[in-house]
């Protein structure tokens, strides 16, 4: 016998990790967005006529808050300037799909994007940084220029504010990565 949403009484399509519901896809996607809306109004996260940039790799973490953000912002009036703000890091190969996801997100959710490159912005790319100093711990020196590259593209695109979009792996990876190292005081700073 098929499970029904817990909600309206139509065949669940999903259980919900965080509550347990059997939900239809309709009620899991509105109860997702309430607790969005939720969130960003009871913790005050914007203002009206704040600029808005939402961090685009072209994963489906910013895929889906580009979507959040532009269907909240619309149907509950925040009032946002929304766009997109992307970062090439220079490596051969690597960006090149998901750069082109975030130029149909642009399309899609219609905002504007602003794509930025390391040699925009450090006057090298991530290739030449590799090229110099070899491929130890690169993956980590990409995503400490990555974070800073997403702060100065901010500044210069003139964003109030920048949202990223992570999911619960993400902050468990984080979390159990800082254990393993023995890196307890970074709890305090993530």
């Amino acid at each position: 016998m098929a499970k029904q949403c817990a909600r309206c009484r139509d065949r669940a399509a999903l259980r919900r990790p965080k509550t347990f519901e059997q939900l239809c896809k309709a009620c899991f996607f509105q109860c997702l967005e309430d607790e969005v809306h939720t969130t960003i109004t009871s913790n005050a996260l914007f203002k009206p006529g704040e600029r808005v940039a939402i961090a685009a790799s072209g994963g489906k973490d910013s895929t889906v808050l580009a979507h959040m953000m532009t269907l909240l912002n619309q149907r509950h009036n925040y009032g946002l300037d929304l766009f997109l703000l992307s970062i090439d890091e220079g490596i051969a190969g690597y960006r090149d799909d998901s750069l082109e996801t975030v130029k149909r997100n642009e399309q899609t959710y219609g905002i504007p994007l602003k794509v930025l490159s390391y040699r925009e912005l450090y006057g090298w790319s991530m290739d030449q940084i590799v090229a110099q100093i070899g491929t130890k711990n690169n993956c980590t020196f990409c995503g400490v220029f990555r974070r800073q590259a997403l702060d100065r593209g901010g500044v210069l695109e003139r964003a109030d504010k920048i949202a990223s979009g992570h999911n619960a792996d993400d902050i468990a990876e984080t979390i159990l990565l800082n254990i393993i190292r023995g890196d307890i005081p970074r709890f305090a700073q993530d």
